[in-house]
C-alpha cells in the first residue's frame, strides 16, 4: 500500500529533506506541502500556503502529515489533523511542556508519533547511555551538543532526550539501594556551561550547546572517573538521515489507532 502524506515547513531545511527522501520512495507519495513562504516549488511539489492547511487536508485526505517546523506551528498542525482524522509524526523541538500536552490531546484522537530524534543512530546511542551509566555509578557526566548556527533551541531536543535517558538511568540505580521513594525521584542538577569558580557539585550533569557552520548535529556523553573515560558519541552527516527516519514513522503509522507513540517502536 502507497502511503500518502502531507509535508509542512516544505520551503524548510526539513522540510525540503522530507520531500528529497519521499521522491525516492515507492511507498510513499506527497500529497500536498505547506509553508508560511508559499510559492516556488521544492523537490518538483509545488508549495501551498499554510493558511490553506486545513482545506488540503479535507480535499487531499492524505494518511499522514510529517512535520518539521516550530512549536507554534506544530500545535496548529497537529489539532488540525486531529480534527480531520489525519495521523501526525512530528520532529519539531523546542515545545514547552503545554505544547506536549496538546500533542497528546491530539493523540485521543488520531495516532501521533513524536521524536527529538529520527536517527536509528540516535536510538542506539540512547540505549548505550542507559547501559553506560548504571555500569559506570558515580562517574561525572557531560554531555555536548552541536548543530548549525540557526539552530534555534538550545539544548537541542535530542540533548533533553539524553539528559531524560540519563535521569531514568540513575534512578533505577538509586532504586535498588533505597527504600525511600523521595530519594528515587528527581532529575540530576543540569549544569549549562561553566564560567568562573565553578566546581563540580555530587551528581551534576555539565550540558554545553555549540552553534556553527552547517552542522547536522553532534551529541556526545563524557563519563569519567576511577582514572578513566568513556565517550559515546553521534554524528549526523546530513539531514537526510532525520527525514528518512521520520518517512519510516510515516509509513509505519498509517494504519495505527489513535494514540501516543515513539520512534523506539517504528524500530522494534
Amino acid at each position: 500500500m502507497t502511503v500518502s502524506i502531507g509535508v509542512t515547513g516544505a520551503t524548510g531545511r526539513m522540510g525540503g529533506e522530507v520531500l528529497a527522501a519521499a521522491a525516492d520512495r515507492d511507498d510513499l507519495s506527497v500529497a500536498f506541502a505547506v509553508s508560511r513562504s508559499p510559492g516556488a516549488s521544492v523537490e518538483g511539489v509545488g508549495v501551498a500556503d499554510a493558511a490553506d492547511f486545513a482545506d488540503l487536508l479535507a480535499s487531499h485526505a492524505p494518511d499522514v502529515v510529517v512535520d518539521f517546523t516550530g512549536p507554534a506551528s506544530c500545535i496548529e498542525y497537529a489539532s488540525a489533523c486531529a480534527a480531520a482524522g489525519v495521523a501526525f509524526v512530528t520532529g519539531t523541538t523546542g515545545l514547552s511542556e503545554g505544547g506536549f500536552d496538546a500533542l497528546r490531546e491530539a493523540a485521543s484522537e488520531v495516532p501521533v508519533l513524536y521524536a527529538s530524534n529520527f536517527s536509528r543512530g540516535i536510538a542506539a546511542l540512547r540505549r548505550a547511555v542507559r547501559e553506560a551509566v548504571p555500569a559506570l555509578d558515580g562517574y561525572d557526566i557531560e554531555l555536548t551538543e552541536t548543530h548549525h548556527n540557526a539552530k534555534r533551541d538550545a539544548p537541542s531536543g535530542t540533548a533533553l532526550t539524553l539528559l531524560d535517558d540519563i535521569d531514568e538511568a540513575r534512578s533505577s540505580v538509586r532504586q535498588t539501594r533505597s527504600d525511600d521513594i523521595d530519594d528515587v525521584r528527581g532529575a540530576s542538577p543540569r549544569v549549562h556551561g561553566r564560567e568562573g569558580e565553578a566546581p563540580r557539585t555530587e551528581g551534576e550533569v555539565g550540558v554545553h550547546a555549540r552553534r556553527a557552520g552547517d552542522i547536522a548535529g553532534e551529541h556526545e556523553i563524557l563519563l569519567a572517573g576511577n582514572h578513566e573515560s568513556l565517550s559515546l558519541t553521534h554524528r549526523a552527516g546530513s539531514r537526510g538521515v532525520f527525514a528518512a527516519g521520520a518517512l519510516d514513522a510515516a509509513a509505519w503509522l498509517a494504519d495505527r489507532d489513535a494514540g501516543w507513540y515513539d520512534f523506539t517502536e517504528v524500530l522494534e
